[in-house]
């Protein structure tokens, strides 16, 4: 008789989300800058990099460690692969999480060459063992290292080739002083403005050779929620639809029959945004409601809360983060087309104390 097949354990949705940004990371690889003329928007960041860039390479020297802070999907990778190619330089990558132990990390560092580009993303899950060993390698290029054990136990430093840190987190906030201060270079991506978005889109569209008009780009980067990874998500699917219907070129009806089926609305909210404001707004009164409870009733993390969703909700204006809660603002009433009144903006519980402020 053959085993019995035991199902899979029934996946978060955080590790969706998670594999979901892999793939697209590995879709969007084509469509992704090589050079820092091609990286677009982030003018002022652009700008004062390529000053770095060039005074570096003019002394012959690695480039100041580098910190990139800012949501998921705005370019952080990217531009660590172009700072690299622009150097001309190796680049190393991996995660935080992906550090287990200390050896993980000294056996990249042993093996890295003059100059190279060292990129950890999620650094702000990196282990405090690790950090340490990190804030050597990045001040000194010395590793310590202990050999034996007990009593006859001893440090000795290995020399590692001057290279350039590169750290990315999406909460700079969760990331060590002492970590930050060893960074040289700062950098913080903001969400792109609607102008940048067009011009990346039509990028995306040229090289995947699928025309597309102007009214239809503008349209789908106000749905792109000033993310280029979205856009290009997004300027793939409208591919398939003017495909399926044997239109030469992606138009604003395609881009219009696109967005509905996959239900996506003017501002770029998905079904699940829509989802927390409603849920906040009809179960909570508007709120101010945690973090904790919002997750558990959304049936989702914490940190998937914060990290893919918040951010755009806040940035947009529709989602207010208050040391009591999250709160709901007029806009996403008037974007759901809810009715707002003075018993939806109080916690519901409240004294009237608590009401006078919210109001």
């Amino acid at each position: 008789m053959g085993k019995e097949k035991i199902p899979a354990p029934e996946k978060t949705r955080s590790l969706l989300h998670a594999e979901k940004a892999l793939a697209e990371d590995d879709a969007d690889r084509s469509l992704r800058p090589q050079r820092l003329a091609e990286f677009l928007g982030q003018d002022a960041m652009k700008e004062n990099l390529a000053v770095f860039i060039s005074a570096a390479k003019e002394r012959g020297e690695s480039l100041d460690h580098l910190f990139l802070i800012g949501p998921p999907g705005l370019g952080k990778t990217t531009l660590a692969q172009v700072v690299a190619r622009e150097l001309g330089v190796d680049f190393k990558v991996t995660s935080a999480p992906a550090l287990d132990k200390p050896k993980d990390l000294a056996g990249i560092l042993t093996a890295v060459t003059e100059k190279t580009v060292f990129f950890i993303d999620e650094i702000h899950r990196l282990k405090p063992a690790l950090e340490e060993m990190l804030y050597i390698a990045m001040e000194d290029y010395e590793l310590d290292w202990i050999i034996g054990q007990g009593p006859s136990a001893r440090t000795i430093r290995i020399p590692i080739p001057p290279f350039t840190m590169v750290g990315a987190t999406t909460k700079a906030g969760n990331v060590s002083s002492p970590l930050i201060s060893r960074f040289g270079i700062t950098c913080r991506f903001s969400f792109y403005e609607p102008k940048d978005m067009e011009a990346i889109i039509r990028r995306s569209a040229g090289i995947l050779k699928a025309p597309i008009t102007i009214d239809a780009s503008r349209r789908l980067a106000a749905s792109s929620r000033g993310t280029p990874r979205v856009a290009n998500r997004l300027i793939r699917r409208m591919r398939d639809f003017a495909q399926a219907r044997r239109t030469p070129a992606i138009t604003l009806d395609v881009v219009e029959e696109g967005l509905n089926r996959l239900e996506i609305d003017r501002l770029g909210l998905e079904k699940y945004d829509r989802e927390i404001l409603a849920i906040i707004i009809e179960r909570y009164r508007g709120g101010p409601v945690g973090a904790e409870t919002l997750a558990i009733s959304l049936g989702e993390t914490v940190d998937t809360l914060e990290d893919y969703y918040e951010p755009y909700l806040i940035q947009s204006g529709l989602l207010q983060r208050t040391p009591r809660g999250r709160m709901a603002t007029p806009r996403a009433y008037q974007h759901l087309n809810l009715p707002q009144n003075a018993a939806s903006q109080t916690s519901g519980g409240g004294t009237h104390e608590d009401q006078r402020v919210l109001i």
